[in-house]
């Protein structure tokens, strides 16, 4: 069953093996792990409901508490403690895009406000209830999940928005398909989620981004229905797309989707380098990047991440014989790690990849095979369960992301983990801070940092360690000329830093756009755009 107060499946449990344990208390210190709420406690103080009764609307107390946040670290807080404070009057759980339609005429009639949920992920609060006297409908998209049509020869799938990752690739891969759109999140979030958040896959260098897999849709909006048709390219004046993409429910609540799919691969490989140090590293994935071989990703993780990786891998024995063999050649205490990962025909994984590693080679790249990208394979979807360990141990972790060009790469990295280390350095706290670019382009790269620190104990104290911590960060980015999310989108935990990067004339133009299709503001209010001065 999945965790009401933390990530994923409460079966589930990522070991933290006793000498990474000894590693974060050597380097931020020893850590108290508190008491948490109970499920009946979190329940406790829900207040009676403000909507009217609706067939499709569910007023319980534990479902109304279950959807009302998402995975932010001030929404596991909030769990944990106890201290959820606000939550939605209702959940109503659509079966089709007409019923959609009729709880946003409900909702309008009543005065409510309409919050979109999909897997219940999001990490910068976009499911957060706004306080005051309005109701708040929550629209659950879960049944919203089949698979409505598959065009195999324009290679087409057309899905319910609140399909989750598992059951879109087993219904694609079925019939020999693959969206190929893989974000760490996968296990829970939704194919509608991914298009309203811009999100990103860890093999997009392959597959693209969700906005190059987002063909078409259909939106209910409090205006009407939005359908946008499929085409392989148009020049026809604006794309559609494109506002819908990133709107996080701020124009109403996508129902369908139709992207784009590749036929499964022959070979999927996944290959571990190291390097002697930062920039020969970063030379190296950048020049990889704009040769564009046909590579389906490139993650590569700073000294600091590659310790924290190797340490958490357990295993001491082998990795010890491997550090002592990449000492030997070379690669020391600064040595950096990169997975080059490669999907497709045979042919082309097998060229790709000797590219790749020629291009590595030339700068002192140290090839040790397979054996790490399959073992990060495996663990993929599982590395986040690491959250529930660490908290287990009176630690937090969290993390945030951005994305800038390659001269301002170097600089916003050591940036982002000054910015943290600085923070908290005030209260006498510690951060352990590390970053890995999670994916590259031509052009540059994102830059996505974690964070881990002790926990105080008491939610006041917590809360304000976070906001310290991501306040400091957030301008960091900023200041550096990065964007303020390269793929968990803005939310209400962003959304202070977006004028910097959208300009007051930007932010115009999308604020009108959002008021012609939602009037009357009751699509997930507070989300995405600054408050008005």
């Amino acid at each position: 069953m999945r965790r009401w107060n933390g990530w994923g499946d409460d079966t589930i449990a990522f070991a933290l093996n006793a000498d990474a344990l000894q590693f974060l208390q050597q380097r931020i210190g020893a850590a108290t792990p508190s008491i948490d709420a109970t499920l009946a406690q979190a329940c406790r103080g829900i207040p009676p409901s403000r909507l009217a009764p609706h067939r499709l609307i569910d007023t319980s107390p534990e479902t109304r508490m279950r959807n009302s946040l998402g995975q932010s670290l001030p929404d596991w807080l909030k769990m944990r403690f106890g201290e959820i404070g606000t939550f939605p009057d209702g959940v109503a759980f659509p079966e089709s895009s007409e019923q959609v339609r009729a709880l946003l005429e409900y909702a309008s009639a009543c005065g409510a406000a309409v919050i979109p949920y999909g897997g219940g992920t999001s990490v910068v609060g976009h499911l957060t209830v706004p306080p005051g006297e309005q109701p708040v409908l929550s629209i659950n998209l879960s049944r919203l999940s089949r698979l409505i049509d598959l065009d195999q020869k324009a290679q087409l799938a057309t899905f319910g928005a609140g399909v989750l990752g598992p059951d879109l690739e087993a219904q694609l891969r079925a019939r020999g398909y693959t969206l190929g759109h893989f974000p760490q999140s996968f296990e829970y979030s939704t194919l509608g989620g991914w298009v309203v958040t811009r999100s990103s896959g860890q093999q997009s260098l392959r597959y693209g981004r969700i906005e190059q897999l987002f063909a078409g849709g259909s939106i209910e909006t409090p205006v009407g229905t939005l359908n946008i048709p499929t085409f392989p390219a148009s020049a026809a004046g604006t794309d559609l797309r494109e506002m819908v993409l990133g709107s996080e429910g701020r124009i109403g609540i996508l129902t369908e989707v139709t992207v784009r799919i590749t036929q499964l691969p022959q070979q999927e490989v996944f290959h571990a380098v190291f390097f002697p140090n930062w920039d020969q590293a970063e030379d190296t994935v950048r020049m990889i990047a704009q040769a564009k071989l046909p590579l389906s990703m490139l993650r590569l993780s700073n000294p600091t991440e590659t310790l924290t990786t190797l340490t958490l891998a357990g295993h001491k024995k082998m990795v010890g014989l491997l550090q002592s063999y990449l000492g030997w050649r070379g690669c020391k205490d600064d040595k950096c790690l990169l997975m080059i990962g490669a999907s497709g025909q045979k042919s082309t994984v097998a060229n790709a990849i000797k590219s790749a590693l020629h291009i590595a080679r030339s700068h002192n790249g140290i090839h040790v095979g397979q054996a790490m990208g399959q073992k990060w394979k495996q663990n993929r979807f599982r590395n986040v369960y690491l959250r529930n360990s660490l908290w287990q141990q009176g630690y937090a972790i969290d993390t945030i992301e951005t994305a800038c060009d390659w001269p301002k790469v170097k600089r916003m990295m050591a940036a982002i983990e000054y910015a943290a280390a600085d923070a908290l350095a005030g209260g006498g706290e510690r951060v352990h801070a590390y970053t890995h670019l999670s994916h590259v382009y031509a052009q540059g790269a994102s830059v996505y940092t974690t964070f881990v620190y002790r926990l105080a104990g008491n939610f006041e104290q917590d809360h304000a360690r976070w906001l310290r911590l991501k306040t400091t960060a957030c301008e960091a980015i900023v200041a550096n000329g990065g964007t303020i999310s390269h793929q968990h989108g803005v939310g209400t935990d962003h959304a202070p830093y977006l004028a910097a990067e959208k300009g007051p004339l930007g932010l115009a133009a999308m604020r009108q756009l959002y008021r012609y299709f939602d009037p009357t503001g009751m699509m997930n209010p507070g989300k995405l755009l600054p408050e008005e001065a």
